[in-house]
């Protein structure tokens, strides 16, 4: 199902897509400015797109800082969930942080997600702490995963 689907890098054309996925993801949505400023002004960030026909329908973004990635989101649209994309694409971004000579990979997600903690652990993440009152949204604590690549 995934082979009608591509990978590529983030560009600033592609801005208004991801903010479409963005607001139909999470409750406080990252910003124009802050995609703006990831693509083109932090020598850290690597974001990939996941697309069919060249309409996005996923993304997902990491900071690689020496040899460890810390994913900052990953998020598919709700139409397109339940079809593997987001292992694929998580999948794509462990492989591209690899390349890139990393070592190890961290990422937060809500206590509450119990879907992604699910995807998480598949591709081997294990638990690594409680970050309280993480998200700012709701002061929700945060489940700290790390694997090894």
């Amino acid at each position: 199902m995934v082979d009608s689907f591509v990978f590529r890098s983030m560009q600033e054309e592609d801005i208004d897509q991801i903010l479409d996925v963005e607001h139909a993801s999470f409750t406080t949505p990252w910003s124009r400015e802050a995609f703006y400023n990831e693509i083109n002004n932090n020598k850290f960030a690597v974001y990939i797109v996941l697309e069919e026909d060249k309409k996005i329908v996923g993304y997902c973004g990491a900071w690689i800082v020496i040899d460890e990635a810390h994913i900052t989101n990953i998020a598919i649209l709700p139409e397109y969930r339940g079809r593997k994309l987001g292992e694929a694409l998580l999948q794509k971004m462990m492989t591209t942080a690899e390349e890139m000579g990393t070592k190890s990979m961290t990422l937060e997600v809500r206590l509450s997600n119990h879907v992604a903690q699910s995807l998480y652990r598949k591709l081997g993440f294990q638990d690594g702490g409680i970050r309280k009152n993480y998200y700012s949204d709701n002061q929700e604590d945060a489940l700290v995963m790390w694997v090894n690549l």
